[in-house]
């Protein structure tokens, strides 16, 4: 009998040391997570595709924001993320450096000319932004397509050194820094990437012009093929691929 009971009570051990195992198993797979590099223009349309993915899978989906240009050493080395979300041309150093798995198209980046809210200086055009005493702000060509962009333009009409008198030292890494100097009107005008442009749109106004830049700019979400989360990654971009583009014009993110 005593050999019976230490018989039952080992099964009982084991059936126990199984179910922990069972349980580990479990948390291991709910702690799955999907990491995004997003390109700091983009927050806001990819938080609420990660929100809604979230909630129809169940994969939880945590996010690192910075420069485009601070993500891509980590995607040719990788050591970091899942999925970047970004602009051209890094669609193509991505597939350079072979770590291009799949991607989306979601939609355009441009440069739009934006003013104080209710336009109090009746800006109209590019044009307008050499006027003697206009405050304006731009991004910097150094670390910013979109500043490269503007500059090529300004220089093409032929009046990229009357809008820089105007500029002065208000050369911005961020296009929010733009909008934070139009609601704080420190400025009069600027010129930013549209996506960003709509975060603003309490405080600032887009004011129509015709798109005479030499390119067009898109946005991508890429999967990256390192990820060691292959069969949600797979979901993610389906998903995007389906809801991507029409947040993102939700967004302003169209020419």
């Amino acid at each position: 009998m005593r050999i019976y009971r230490i018989a039952v009570v080992l099964m009982i051990v084991a059936a126990c040391g199984l179910l922990a195992g069972c349980g580990k198993k479990e948390t291991q797979s709910e702690s799955t997570e999907l990491v995004v590099l997003c390109g700091s223009s983009f927050v806001p349309p990819t938080e609420q595709l990660y929100a809604e993915f979230s909630a129809k899978t169940g994969i939880k989906v945590v996010s690192t924001t910075a420069g485009s240009e601070d993500f891509l050493p980590l995607v040719k080395t990788g050591q970091k993320g899942d999925i970047l979300v970004t602009h051209d041309p890094y669609l193509d150093y991505v597939r350079d450096a072979n770590a291009l798995a799949d991607h989306v198209q979601v939609g355009l980046v441009a440069p739009v000319l934006v003013v104080q809210k209710g336009n109090p200086k009746g800006i109209k055009s590019i044009e307008d932004l050499t006027r003697p005493g206009l405050k304006v702000a731009l991004s910097d060509p150094r670390y910013s397509t979109c500043g490269e962009m503007v500059f090529a333009l300004l220089d093409k009409k032929g009046i990229k050194d009357d809008v820089l008198k105007n500029v002065e030292n208000r050369l911005t890494k961020g296009h929010s820094n733009i909008g934070n100097f139009l609601k704080t009107q420190a400025v009069d005008a600027g010129i930013m990437w549209n996506g960003v442009a709509h975060t603003f749109r309490d405080s600032l106004e887009i004011v129509p012009t015709p798109y005479e830049y030499d390119e067009e700019i898109r946005v991508h979400v890429i999967g990256l093929n390192y990820t060691k989360q292959a069969q949600s990654l797979k979901q993610f971009i389906e998903f995007v691929r389906t809801r991507g583009p029409e947040v993102f014009a939700e967004h302003g993110y169209v020419k």
